[in-house]
């Protein structure tokens, strides 16, 4: 009998350990942050937004802020993943022999932002992108570096990579573009696939998508480029309208998001610049980058 009571005090004593060592885990596991990441596939934004925005999948004929695009997504993505934070996002794209394009290396040298490049064959086609996308998302998932991925993207072949990365419990959400002619431009069995769908529209690429020819307008004055000072200067001017318009309380909405701005934010000082400088940034991530650094230090300083 003195055995049995023995025995059963051991068990009980096992099982206190044991629920005390899955306490400790549980409360861990509740204080460690949600982490998301956003995986764009270069080809589709260029394709689709060019078509809806300039009636054109040829990137010859317009100019996409690829910057101010990310950071959009970026924007976005702190909205709808309010507790979550960004682990990057990566931006898959072709390119010749894997090397990359000017634009590719000022995105790569964006902060957040890793450029992953796959093979561009005779006909300018993207090959070997959507199994990039693939072994990110599943190591991601699988090491368990974050919860939700937000997927920028609309080929069939990107099931796979869905799949893989659920099976390891990170939920994927696919981000698309509305398609211009109506209709959809993503594969219906990714639709089925996802965990949540979201539709950007015209007037969410509209600051970021403009023909060539429309490009040339400041040029055309004969306007000499700027220097990063001067850029940097003008931001940090337009920081100071921007604080005595809007006051202290909108100033403490912004700083949380530091470095990045509200995508609203960032396009309105993009405009006001490009008037007072009577010059074009688009598309020259050196300036723009100047540019956000004058407008954060001025608000900074009054913080």
């Amino acid at each position: 009998m003195n055995d049995e009571i023995d025995i059963s005090a051991q068990i009980s004593v096992q099982l206190e350990r044991a629920n005390g060592l899955l306490e400790r885990v549980l409360a861990e596991v509740a204080k460690t942050p949600s982490t998301h990441a956003i995986f764009v596939d270069a080809g589709y934004v260029y394709a689709a937004a060019g078509r809806l925005a300039v009636g054109t999948e040829d990137r010859r004929a317009f100019d996409l802020d690829a910057e101010g695009l990310i950071e959009a997504f970026i924007d976005k993505a702190r909205t709808i993943f309010a507790d979550s934070r960004l682990l990057r996002v990566y931006w898959y794209d072709g390119a010749r022999r894997r090397i990359h394009t000017v634009e590719q290396q000022s995105i790569a040298e964006l902060p957040d932002v890793k450029v992953r490049l796959g093979n561009l064959n005779a006909n300018n086609q993207q090959k070997g992108v959507d199994s990039l996308i693939r072994t990110d998302l599943e190591s991601l998932a699988r090491h368990r570096a974050i919860s939700d991925a937000a997927l920028i993207g609309g080929d069939e072949d990107l099931v796979s990579a869905v799949e893989a990365a659920q099976g390891y419990g990170a939920r994927v959400h696919l981000w698309g573009i509305e398609a211009s002619e109506g209709g959809r431009n993503q594969a219906e069995p990714l639709l089925w696939e996802v965990d949540s769908q979201r539709t950007f529209d015209l007037d969410f690429f509209k600051p970021y998508v403009s023909r060539r020819a429309a490009t040339a307008t400041y040029e055309a004055v004969g306007t000499p480029r700027p220097s990063r000072e001067d850029v940097r200067f003008v931001g940090a001017q337009i920081a100071a309208k921007w604080l005595a318009e809007r006051g202290r309380a909108a100033l403490v909405d912004l700083l949380p998001g530091h470095p990045y701005l509200p995508g609203s934010v960032d396009q309105e000082l993009l405009v006001e610049a490009e008037k007072l400088l009577a010059y074009s940034l688009r598309g020259q991530s050196d300036l723009r980058r100047a540019l956000r650094d004058g407008f954060w230090e001025n608000l900074q300083t009054r913080y």
